[in-house]
């Protein structure tokens, strides 16, 4: 009897170990899946940034030299800087970091601006290779040239790759969990942290800014991975593990239809239907402007001009800290999407403007006493930026149909780059105009 008994229990546990065992596969599948299109989003953001990034930590010795044909392997990684207006309290370049500024987003604007027409004819995968190779070919061109203006051709290469890569990778978040987008974003302000520290730890400990940039031809390589053998392929998804708060307050910007929707599908909305969907767009690209033309006025127009004497850090030294402090912002805030979520932009921008006045009023009457509370404002500074950028597209995939969401995230994007490049124009008369004064 004790015999039958087991016997029937070591049955039912091996019919209920049968039946569990069952959905187990997909599950595991499916957490494989997540964490491999986690890693891999994380890698494109922080791939596709690079060499923007570097190319803008770079802009202080693009334009304080020019490399010698005869003596290009063995460049001082501290150059003698070339004329400025001895005669004005600045240490001024005879043109400004904003020129280098906008070779680095004026063709990241025009790719935005081009994408709505035409760039969804082209497949992700051609896209991608193209913005690899253009990666690559922006630090090898800036590495081997002998002017400043063959480097901004460079840097013109840099923009290429981190246009259409941003156009492409954001669209391509429409098509997987929500959750992918936190990890972008993530991955964008660590190209942002990784590329200005790399840099500066480089130039820093003694290589020159030529050795430097070729060390980092690995970047390109490593997109390329992340996209080909990293990422799963898209596949119909539910909301990606939003939270219950977040799925009752999601009202698409057009409709609820959540039908089945493929990459390159959201480009079939009529003219009428995109313009619907871009005005309910603008109160999130509105304020992304103002934050991005602010913070990239501040960096581009007044790093170069918020210069301290009184420190053992020589000019370079500090506008090359200054970045890398406005990046570790920038990555602190763009990774906290999961701690807490921000929906009023507007207050992101109103406080990034007060930082562009206040600093704005230092480098004209120089009452800041020390470069450690400049630390500061600067860190203060990126973590706005930052917390505007991944909360701006967050809030964008929640308040949007599917099948209008990869429309809207290419649309979105337009929104940093047309303030970055705002910023860009208005600083180059400024600092001509500041570099006058005695």
């Amino acid at each position: 009897m004790g015999g039958c008994e087991g016997s029937r229990w070591r049955l039912l546990d091996s019919e209920r170990e049968e039946t569990t065992s069952e959905p187990q596969a997909p599950l595991l599948e499916r957490q494989s899946a997540h964490w491999k299109n986690a890693v891999g989003f994380w890698l494109l953001g922080l791939c596709n940034n690079f060499s923007y990034v570097v190319m803008l930590s770079a802009a202080h010795d693009i334009l304080r030299h020019e490399r010698a044909s005869g003596n290009q392997s063995h460049v001082d990684p501290s150059p003698m800087p070339i004329p400025h207006n001895s005669s004005s309290r600045f240490d001024c370049n005879s043109l400004s970091t904003a020129a280098v500024l906008l070779a680095d987003i004026l063709p990241t604007l025009i790719i935005k601006l081009l994408a709505p027409l035409g760039l969804h004819l082209l497949p992700y995968s051609p896209r991608v290779l193209v913005s690899g190779v253009c990666s690559a070919g922006s630090f090898i061109l800036v590495a081997f040239s002998h002017s400043v203006a063959i480097s901004l051709c460079g840097v013109v290469l840099a923009s290429i790759s981190s246009g259409l890569g941003e156009v492409t990778f954001l669209s391509l978040t429409a098509f997987y969990p929500r959750a992918v987008i936190s990890w972008w974003s993530s991955g964008t302000g660590g190209a942002g942290l990784l590329g200005a520290l790399s840099y500066l730890g480089l130039t820093q400990a003694g290589l020159s800014p030529q050795h430097t940039l070729l060390s980092m031809l690995g970047i390109p390589a490593l997109l390329l991975a992340s996209y080909f053998l990293l990422l799963t392929s898209p596949e119909p998804q539910d909301p990606g593990g939003e939270d219950e708060a977040e799925t009752a307050a999601r009202q698409p910007l057009i409709g609820s239809e959540t039908s089945e929707s493929k990459p390159g599908s959201s480009w079939n909305l009529s003219l009428q239907e995109r313009w619907i969907v871009f005005k309910g767009l603008l109160c999130y690209i509105v304020p992304l402007v103002l934050v991005y033309f602010a913070e990239y006025f501040i960096n581009q127009g007044l790093f170069e001009l918020l210069f301290f004497r009184n420190t053992s850090l020589s000019h370079a030294q500090q506008y090359r800290w200054y970045q890398m402090l406005y990046q570790a912002g920038v990555f602190a805030s763009r990774s906290s999407l999961r701690c807490f979520h921000i929906r009023f932009i507007w207050v992101l921008a109103l406080l990034q403007c007060l930082n562009l006045a206040f600093l704005l009023a230092d480098v004209l009457f120089t009452f800041l006493p020390s470069i450690y509370i400049v630390f500061l404002i600067i860190l203060y500074e990126g973590l706005l930026g930052g917390a505007a950028y991944v909360n701006t597209f967050h809030n964008i995939a929640l308040e949007t149909s599917d099948q209008h969401r990869e429309f809207a995230m290419a649309a979105a994007c337009i929104s940093d780059t047309l303030g970055i490049s705002l910023s860009g124009v208005l600083a180059l008369p400024l600092h001509d105009f500041l570099c006058q004064l005695p």
